[in-house]
């Protein structure tokens, strides 16, 4: 027995030794760190130094009060209880939200955290591990990315440098950092468990990491690490029944962040490339169909008309597999690396066609934008998220105008009477086709608005002051 518990201590220091000196990740420029006294391997000397630039974010939204009988609502049938014709709108009461974020920028002050984290925020706080608490404004947010960009006052912050996600590969030691509820920060590691995940952001953008590092509520914005204490992601969700930890956890990757970060202070938004095809996944069936030899790629089955796709001659039947360099192994990862393309930059396509590889390149075209900007006649629409009708909305096909995708409860869509699932068909008696045309008609509009407006099976007219 004294020799068993002399013997073990040794081979559990050997194999821990061991295995701490083998797990740096790729890219790594420094070994894993040790305690002062090189006694037990341990990863408190490079949290030390990071730790600090992950902060918690709390937000204080409008949440939207219990709705009334949807006929009060209606002005018809207002009148016969004697209500004003139009109904007042019951108030909106405040909540509180958390979670975590990265200060990425210490000179200017910039944070990075999740959509979800500060959507519909009124004012959002960040508070530092040292305790200190800042206002914080929105630079501005990116739902299709789930990312968003705080910025603080730039005040003896410090910052974590971001690291090229694209050198990860599953397996590699990664550490979750997050600040949530206000309790103080929390660790934990894991591994790499697989790259390229998608299917969680309904007609998002994504390319998700997935690790077993533990990531619980309130830890969505925290940062990923890689051992050498370099920002690899944006933790953004969990996978659980019950929303607990179960060793499903998923990250923006940092070149993600990154080049939505760069837009997003450019911009205020993302302003993303448009190559104008309709693809899907090539198969080994449908290589063999069309008489193509390749293993992966986007197949392209339709070419817009007046796109860049156009202009550059793609054809259906085409196969891209790689955009500036970079293979694409889906019609996810295409859509990927051109929505995550600033409009009007140029990419160099390769593309299999016949047989034969070609190289075309082409400027990108701009993605309609699916909200109007603030300014001008929009302010009194705000809250309200309009796109272009599509082959599967109910009135597609039926008429032709823009449609009303959501209004965020108490905003001033909301007040001018605007619901999901309206169609705005003219604005002052002149017709809008399209999304661009309503923002043009709203820009020229003076004083006060008329909308046209399909709802069901109705026409109706709304005034805008």
């Amino acid at each position: 027995m004294t020799l068993l518990l002399r013997t073990v201590p040794r081979r559990v220091t050997a194999v821990l030794l061991l295995f701490f000196m083998t797990i740096a990740p790729t890219g790594a420029q420094s070994p894993v760190p040790f305690s002062a006294g090189g006694e037990l391997p341990t990863l408190a000397p490079v949290l030390e130094e990071v730790t600090p630039a992950v902060v918690n974010i709390a937000v204080t939204t409008r949440r939207a009060a219990p709705e009334t009988n949807p006929l009060l609502n209606d002005p018809f049938f207002r009148r016969f209880f004697d209500l004003p014709d139009m109904p007042d709108f019951p108030q909106a009461r405040p909540g509180l939200s958390a979670g975590s974020g990265v200060i990425v920028d210490a000179d200017e002050g910039y944070v990075l955290t999740n959509h979800h984290v500060v959507e519909n925020g009124e004012e959002i706080t960040v508070t530092l591990k040292d305790r200190r608490r800042f206002d914080a404004e929105l630079v501005g947010s990116d739902p299709a990315t789930d990312i968003a960009l705080l910025r603080i006052q730039p005040d003896d912050l410090t910052a974590l440098e971001l690291g090229d996600s694209d050198r990860l590969r599953v397996g590699d030691y990664v550490v979750a950092i997050g600040n949530p509820f206000g309790l103080g920060q929390t660790v934990t590691s894991g591994i790499v468990s697989a790259l390229g995940r998608g299917g969680l952001i309904a007609e998002g953008y994504e390319d998700f990491i997935q690790t077993d590092a533990p990531i619980n509520p309130g830890n969505s914005g925290g940062a990923l690490i890689t051992l050498d204490g370099r920002l690899i992601g944006i933790n953004t969700a969990i996978l659980a029944p019950a929303g607990g930890n179960v060793g499903i956890g998923f990250s923006v990757p940092s070149n993600m962040a990154r080049a939505v970060m760069d837009q997003l202070i450019d911009y205020g938004e993302v302003r993303r490339g448009r190559l104008g095809v309709m693809i899907q996944d090539f198969t080994p069936d449908l290589g063999a169909a069309l008489g193509i030899d390749a293993t992966a790629g986007a197949i392209v089955s339709q070419v817009e008309p007046g796109t860049p796709a156009e202009d550059a001659g793609l054809q259906p039947g085409d196969l891209i597999v790689s955009v500036n360099g970079r293979s694409i192994d889906s019609s996810a990862d295409l859509r990927n690396q051109i929505g995550l393309t600033r409009a009007g930059e140029r990419v160099t396509l390769e593309v299999v066609r016949d047989g034969e590889r070609l190289t075309i390149a082409t400027a990108l075209g701009e993605s309609e934008r699916p909200r109007l900007a603030a300014g001008g006649s929009t302010d009194r629409l705000d809250g309200a998220t309009f796109r272009d009708l599509i082959q599967g909305d109910p009135l597609f096909g039926e008429v032709e105008g823009v449609l009303v995708a959501a209004v965020d409860p108490g905003s001033p869509a909301a007040r001018v009477g605007l619901r999901p699932g309206d169609v705005i068909v003219a604005v002052n008696t002149e017709p809008v086709r399209s999304a661009r045309e309503f923002d043009a008609q709203l820009d020229r509009a003076l004083g006060t608005l008329a909308l046209t407006v399909q709802r069901g099976s109705a026409r109706l007219f709304l005034v805008v002051r």
